[in-house]
């Protein structure tokens, strides 16, 4: 044994390593080690469906499919997405963690998310945000299943190991204030004062009628050529991201419309909420339709295209408010398509 060998032995015995011993790399860009992935709907949405009739009942809590990447525990190696469905006349308990998490709705309507005894009415195309360490519960009071989007800031959390959760001392928690009053709360005219230098964000509701009308409206300009037209789900408050921890975002594709190669250090998650179209991801294509959920990791070259002669909407999740926060952010694009 030689003398490298036997210091190499002696550093290890004492949880050390010399640098010497790691082997140099030739890589001077990031290598995400998530490859990017489809999810038909009909395959997803028959499992979900289907656990809603053998699950016991009272269950729902726990009817949740997740989204997870070939190889993978996660959707991405900083945010989660999965699907919950919420049968007629079934409480999802109240609770409280410090994941941040958010509810896009995709089907039904008549349930609502109460966050810090505020009632969010949900219907279809609704966003609705539980920030961090905010009492949150749903219930659902119609006659029918509802199937809801469930992002949140898992990965990240459980890589911090940074995980409290607490149960509420009852099922759900005591309406304490009107519907809407968040909307009229952070309105730009409102009463009173309001700090913007709060850590917090705000629990909200993001009306899919508002959204609609914001893209009908600003549809008839010219987007941006390497998203469309993109429209981010912006704090209340301070007009920066959804949430501290992940962005976000609803983009329209018109018929016909295909958007330039880029990439950037941001790894995103996108819902075809309606529509069809194409994303082609470094060398490969997937072609999507309406229900199908998709990743693009970071850092790998990218673009969307819409063959269709109807619009294409797509539900983004990012994580780009951290990559930003911490001066990681980059992109690049070329003139390619």
């Amino acid at each position: 044994m030689d003398k490298v060998e036997q210091l190499n032995r002696r550093l290890e015995e004492m949880n050390l390593v010399g640098y010497w011993g790691i082997p140099r790399t030739e890589v001077f860009e990031p290598v995400c080690s998530f490859a990017p992935n489809i999810w038909r709907w009909k395959d997803v949405s028959d499992a979900l469906r289907e656990a809603g009739e053998i699950l016991p009942p009272g269950q729902s809590f726990r009817r949740f499919i997740a989204f997870k990447s070939p190889g993978k525990a996660r959707t991405t190696h900083t945010v989660a997405l999965g699907l919950q469905l919420v049968k007629p006349g079934e409480i999802a308990e109240a609770h409280r963690h410090t994941m941040g998490a958010i509810r896009f709705v995709l089907e039904g309507g008549g349930a609502q998310t109460t966050v810090e005894g505020e009632p969010f009415p949900m219907e279809r195309g609704d966003l609705i945000t539980t920030p961090n360490w905010t009492w949150h519960d749903h219930f659902n009071g119609s006659d029918r299943p509802v199937i809801w989007l469930d992002g949140t800031d898992r990965p990240l959390l459980d890589l911090l190991e940074i995980g409290f959760g607490e149960l509420f001392s009852e099922r759900q928690q005591m309406i304490t204030k009107p519907v809407d009053s968040a909307i009229y709360e952070l309105a730009p005219v409102r009463a009173g004062r309001l700090s913007s230098a709060r850590v917090q964000s705000p629990p909200y509701r993001y009306r899919w009628k508002d959204t609609e009308r914001a893209l009908k409206i600003l549809g008839e300009k010219a987007g941006d050529p390497f998203d469309g037209l993109l429209l981010r789900y912006v704090n209340p408050l301070t007009g920066g991201f959804t949430l501290p921890t992940f962005s976000c975002e609803i983009q329209m594709l018109r018929p016909k419309e295909e958007t330039r190669l880029h990439r950037h250090t941001s790894s995103a998650i996108y819902h075809v909420f309606e529509g069809r179209g194409f994303t082609v991801i470094e060398e490969q294509r997937f072609e999507w339709e309406k229900g199908d959920t998709l990743t693009v990791p970071l850092w790998r070259w990218h673009r969307h295209g819409n063959n269709s002669g109807e619009p294409a909407i797509l539900f983004a999740m990012n994580d780009r408010p951290v990559m930003e926060s911490l001066g990681f952010y980059r992109e690049e694009a070329t003139e390619w398509r």
